[in-house]
């Protein structure tokens, strides 16, 4: 009864009072950026993405949140832009394969090294860690310890084990992007 009570109010709500959200997908390559970027506009998954070159940027609407999407490329030669495109938005997602151990400790090191910069002072961060229907994928407990997100302060850190193919945990990940939309 109560859940029918409040999804009325969202709605009234929704007609009154939009919000809005920009924020930044990075993460090293083939992470899987551009598939939960897909997930989350259209609800479908394909297995042929081809790789950001660059940044792409895409507006989804969700009730009454409008969240504009900076998707950037996780190869080497784009890190650099990474700052630019973090700086005054509402939330950093880095996403990470949790599934590829070997690459952990690269993709720990530039977050990081991203995060040390002062003009990215505070901005909350969303890890998430894709491709959890991967056999050997770490859980989220394994993502906090592998990736260091302990040392991480004076900053709201949140993690999620996601698999954008199976669209496990996506709702829950939308929930706390929605949460942090400005009116």
């Amino acid at each position: 009864m109560a859940s029918l009570w409040e999804r009325f109010l969202d709605w009234l709500r929704s007609l009154f009072f939009k919000k809005e959200m920009e924020l930044s997908l990075i993460g090293l390559q083939n992470a899987g950026k551009t598939s939960l970027v897909n997930v989350i506009a259209t609800g479908a998954f394909h297995e042929d993405m081809i790789p950001t070159v660059g940044f792409n940027m895409r507006k989804v609407t969700r009730g009454a949140v409008t969240i504009k999407l900076w998707d950037l490329g996780g190869q080497p030669r784009f890190r650099s832009m990474w700052e630019r495109y973090c700086r005054g938005v509402q939330a950093v997602v880095y996403v990470v394969d949790s599934a590829d151990h070997e690459a952990l400790e690269h993709a720990r090191a530039e977050l990081h090294d991203l995060l040390a910069r002062p003009s990215l002072a505070t901005i909350p961060l969303l890890v998430l860690g894709n491709k959890n229907d991967m056999p050997g994928a770490l859980s989220t407990i394994d993502l906090i310890d592998r990736l260091d997100l302990k040392a991480l302060r004076d900053r709201e850190v949140c993690v999620y084990s996601i698999s954008c193919k199976s669209q496990n945990n996506i709702d829950i990940t939308l929930d706390w992007l929605t949460k942090h939309a400005k009116s």
